[in-house]
């Protein structure tokens, strides 16, 4: 099954000309799942030619501009395709404000459900077969959540060899064995999963963290992420300017990235005031505490494996 993030905008406050604002779109097994939406949102799906008009569920970190102003287009144009399928938007309070003031204002033509839910973090906001997405409290100028999409744990690996010693023939109780079924053998004996699986193996977790203050506790959120994007928009030099902001230092990012144990840690939203070369002070800080840390660019893509 596979799951990959597209990082579709990269930048923080205000879209420069090679870097559109903050989104990250998911893709697990077809399932399509945008987090934040950002000016620019549509150029990158366009030019990735991702079939974004099937967007299953939008989650907004929080209601500021270089968040959320390419959503009323994403909407606009999912009705100029037959959708009848809901568009989910999660987000913390005022989402359903902004999404309704849009729809009025902007006149729009939406033929297909639009279910606008506010949150309170923590809590699961959505889920589907064989994984969940959670939002977490942040620290933010005004609220601001972070999300994780987990996996439920696999079955084991199947074994030929015992199922075959057991007298399961090959075939489709093969196949309800490793779906967790119990299945009569040619014995007529009962063969439960547990008898032809090894131990179970993880799934895989995204998560994604923007706009906030250092917290240590973000760590525990995101910990073992096989991928975590995560803001880093000062260099060490303005931590007081990203406290002032609340926002975080390319330090800061790689801090949480090393306490959590994660596979691998990108960072978004830097400041308009970093050139794409100037990028490399963020990338050079990061790496002195998380040496795996990476900078995200505009529509750049990351496979996420399982580790097996």
């Amino acid at each position: 099954m596979n799951m990959e993030a597209f990082v579709l905008g990269c930048g923080g406050m205000m879209p420069l000309p090679y870097r559109h604002l903050t989104s990250v779109l998911l893709r697990r097994e077809g399932e399509l799942f945008l987090f934040d939406g950002g000016e620019g949102t549509q150029v990158s799906l366009r030019r990735l030619n991702l079939k974004w008009k099937k967007i299953n569920a939008i989650f907004v970190s929080h209601t500021h501009a270089d968040h959320v102003t390419g959503l009323p287009g994403i909407m606009m144009l999912s009705s100029q395709v037959d959708r009848t399928e809901p568009l989910y938007i999660y987000g913390p309070p005022k989402i359903a404000e902004y999404i309704e003031t849009s729809r009025k204002v902007l006149d729009m033509f939406i033929n297909y459900p639009v279910v606008v839910k506010e949150i309170t973090a923590p809590c699961v906001v959505h889920g589907g077969e064989g994984f969940y997405i959670r939002a977490f409290p942040l620290a933010h100028t005004k609220t601001c959540v972070g999300y994780t999409l987990e996996e439920l744990d696999r079955p084991g690996e199947f074994s030929p060899e015992k199922a075959k010693a057991l007298k399961v023939p090959m075939g489709p109780l093969w196949g309800k064995l490793q779906k967790g079924e119990s299945v009569t053998a040619s014995d007529g004996k009962t063969v439960t999963p547990d008898q032809v699986l090894g131990p179970s193996r993880s799934g895989r977790k995204f998560s994604y963290v923007t706009d906030t203050l250092y917290k240590p506790s973000i760590a525990d959120e995101v910990r073992g992420s096989d991928l975590l994007i995560c803001e880093g928009m000062f260099e060490e030099a303005l931590i007081d300017q990203a406290r002032e902001k609340k926002h975080m230092t390319a330090k800061q990012a790689a801090t949480i990235a090393r306490d959590a144990g994660v596979k691998r840690m990108a960072m978004i939203h830097y400041s308009p005031r970093y050139t794409d070369r100037e990028l490399s002070v963020l990338l050079d800080e990061a790496r002195t505490i998380f040496p795996a840390a990476e900078l995200t660019k505009d529509r750049m893509h990351f496979d996420i494996p399982y580790v097996e």
